[in-house]
């Protein structure tokens, strides 16, 4: 059973089909609508400001998503993927995006619909990734646009990540 925790007695709210790993964390102002998926060791706190992931979202192994208290809300689109170990921490990633491994987003950070934040990059404070475009490196720098065939890469990382916790329930 994943660690499912209130903080100041806000609850954690899962919208239908969602699927935890039995040693996720998943804490306080946490809201997540449908088929949303968090892996193992993943930890969700909303504990000092509100988390907000959309409808077919994965949070993969190792990833931590936190926000910033009195400052910065995180808000996850739907069909996203935040791949292992990244940290997505007080900002707006909107539909459609896939975050790679190791990557870190940081407080105030918009990362537009149909990007891709390249494994291991870290987008710093208050950085606007452009819709459609693949940022890479430390700090991620626009890289390029994303190819046709790339842009499906999101959506179906996120429907196989739905098929994935099929497996487990």
């Amino acid at each position: 059973m994943p660690l499912i925790k209130p903080v100041r007695g806000i609850l954690p709210k899962f919208g239908n089909n969602c699927w935890c790993a039995e040693n996720s964390t998943i804490v306080g102002d946490v809201t997540m609508g449908e088929n949303c998926t968090v892996w193992f060791n993943a930890v969700v706190r909303g504990d000092v400001n509100s988390i907000v992931i959309g409808n077919n979202s994965n949070i993969q192994d190792g990833a931590i998503i936190h926000c910033t208290y009195q400052k910065t809300k995180t808000i996850i689109g739907n069909y996203v993927s935040i791949a292992h170990n990244a940290i997505v921490h007080g900002c707006i990633i909107e539909d459609n995006v896939l975050v790679g491994m190791g990557a870190i987003i940081m407080d105030g950070a918009v990362v537009e619909t149909g990007s891709i934040i390249a494994a291991g990059a870290i987008v710093t404070q208050n950085t606007r990734v452009p819709a459609g475009t693949i940022y890479a490196g430390n700090p991620a720098k626009f890289l390029k646009n994303v190819s046709p065939e790339a842009s499906e890469v999101s959506m179906r990382t996120a429907n196989n990540y739905v098929m994935y916790s099929e497996w487990f329930k």
